[in-house]
């Protein structure tokens, strides 16, 4: 791995992220939630911002663009939806495209389903992946424009990337995700493990993020919605994986 990567708070519970090349210089935040700890960031670590990678249209994600393109002049990078509120956008990207910060290289995926514009970013070579309000750790986002079976896909096409997968992703949820996820798999001896640590990292005021991807696929409930156990837990025991995971997502909505 060649590149360096920076995490940090924004708003009340959004992640920043910096992703850095050393040998070009080149410098990209994942979205843009406030400008303020991305300045902060930068300026800490005496990077130039490059280029922005926008994952999805939600105020949230895109807020600080404005002032970071003013101040940096860098390339906005968005979902290929134009009908899309994203400001000052230079290039549309889709599944199937790969983006370049500066050597560094990222695979663009659709994901669908908290909106329908959703897309991440995963760089191989970091074994790093960006998905935003897609997957947290030990849950997954709220679907607000998708479908369920249109956000199980997203989730399937995620939980199939190698186990060695830091997942960075845009929320800090991860306790009140394992204390859901307790309700369902309360002998689940992957998340109990998981549970444990979160009390730990959070108590020393530390992010739970990244997570392994291959942790994730053991502990988080939101990734196992075709495990027998889990459909049975849910009296769903012998239907479609989609139909299970709207019905955990269902009952995490009114959690």
């Amino acid at each position: 791995m060649t590149a360096e990567i920076r995490v940090f708070p924004c708003l009340s519970d959004n992640f920043g992220y910096l992703i850095h090349d050393p040998a070009t210089k080149a410098t990209a935040s994942i979205d843009a939630p406030e400008a303020g700890p991305i300045l902060a960031a930068l300026e800490r670590e005496g990077w130039t911002l490059t280029d922005i990678l926008v994952t999805h249209h939600h105020a949230d994600h895109v807020g600080g663009i404005d002032e970071l393109k003013r101040k940096y002049k860098c390339r906005v990078l968005a979902p290929h939806d134009n009908g899309t509120p994203i400001p000052l956008v230079d290039q549309r990207v889709k599944e199937g495209d790969v983006v370049k910060v500066g050597n560094l290289s990222a695979r663009v995926l659709a994901t669908p389903g908290h909106t329908l514009d959703h897309i991440s970013y995963m760089f191989d070579s970091e074994h790093a992946l960006f998905c935003a309000d897609t997957l947290f750790s030990i849950g997954c986002g709220r679907v607000i424009e998708g479908t369920y079976p249109m956000m199980w896909d997203s989730l399937l096409k995620l939980r199939a990337l190698p186990n060695e997968t830091r997942v960075y992703c845009g929320h800090e949820y991860t306790a009140a995700n394992v204390k859901f996820a307790l309700t369902i798999e309360p002998d689940n001896p992957a998340l109990k493990k998981r549970a444990d640590e979160v009390t730990k990292l959070r108590a020393a005021n530390k992010p739970t993020i990244p997570s392994l991807l291959g942790e994730e696929k053991e502990a988080n409930v939101f990734l196992r919605a075709d495990v027998p156990s889990v459909a049975t837990a849910v009296g769903l025991a012998g239907k479609p994986a989609a139909a299970v995971f709207g019905e955990i997502r269902e009952r995490k909505n009114k959690s």
